[in-house]
C-alpha cells in the first residue's frame, strides 16, 4: 500500500495548500521501503505541479544537516517518509520545521500531536481492534498459519489547525470536512 499512500499524502498536502510548488522529502536511504516511497512520490509530483527536493538523514545528528539543506532549497512544506528513526525524533523534526515555518505531512498520527500539519495513515485504533480479534481466534485454537494476512482498511486523516494558524495557513473547508479529526 506504500505506493498509493505516498501519492495520496502528497495529494492531501496539495489539497491543503493549493499554491504549493516545492516540497522537501525527508527520507532514510537504508530503509528498504523508502526507495519505493520516493519513486512513487516522484511519479505523483509532476501531475500536482510539485517539485520535490530530497533530503536524506540516517541518524538524529543528520536531521539538523538535512534541515540546513532544506532551507537552501526554499521548500514550502516537508514530507516525512515514515521510519523508526524519524518517529523517535519526530519532536525535533516538527520543531525544526516550525522554526523554518514549514508545514509537515506524515503517515503517523503522533506527528500531528507534536505539531505537524497533517497525518494520513492506517488507524492505530482499528489495527489494535483487528489484532485483538486475531489473538482471540488463536486463543480459541485457530492456527496462525491458517489466518489470512490483512492490510489496513481504515485510514485516519488528522489536521492540526493550531499549526495552520501558527503558520498563517488557511485549510480549505472541503479538506477539513474530510478529516477524521481536527486538532484545534
Amino acid at each position: 500500500m506504500l505506493a498509493e499512500l505516498s501519492a495520496k499524502r502528497l495529494q492531501l498536502l496539495k489539497d491543503a495548500l493549493p499554491r504549493i510548488t516545492r516540497v522537501a522529502v525527508l527520507w532514510n536511504p537504508p530503509t528498504a521501503y523508502h526507495a519505493k516511497a520516493l519513486e512513487n512520490l516522484k511519479a505523483a509530483a509532476p501531475s500536482l505541479a510539485i517539485e520535490l527536493n530530497v533530503m536524506s538523514a540516517r541518524t538524529s545528528e543528520e536531521i539538523g544537516a538535512a534541515f540546513e539543506a532544506l532551507n537552501q532549497a526554499h521548500a514550502e512544506a516537508l514530507y516525512v517518509v515514515d521510519c523508526p528513526p524519524f518517529f523517535t525524533n519526530r519532536t525535533t523534526i516538527v520543531k525544526l520545521a516550525m522554526k523554518a515555518r514549514l508545514p509537515v505531512i506524515s503517515g503517523e498520527r503522533p506527528y500531528t500531536d507534536e505539531g505537524a500539519l497533517i497525518s494520513y495513515g492506517p488507524s492505530y485504533g482499528d489495527q489494535m481492534r483487528r489484532s485483538t480479534e486475531y489473538v482471540d481466534k488463536i486463543l480459541k485454537g485457530a492456527r496462525p498459519s491458517n489466518l489470512p494476512i490483512e492490510q489496513p482498511n481504515k485510514f485516519d486523516l488528522v489536521i492540526n489547525l493550531k499549526t495552520a494558524k501558527a503558520l498563517g495557513l488557511t485549510i480549505p473547508p472541503s479538506l477539513l470536512a474530510r478529516a477524521d479529526q481536527v486538532i484545534e
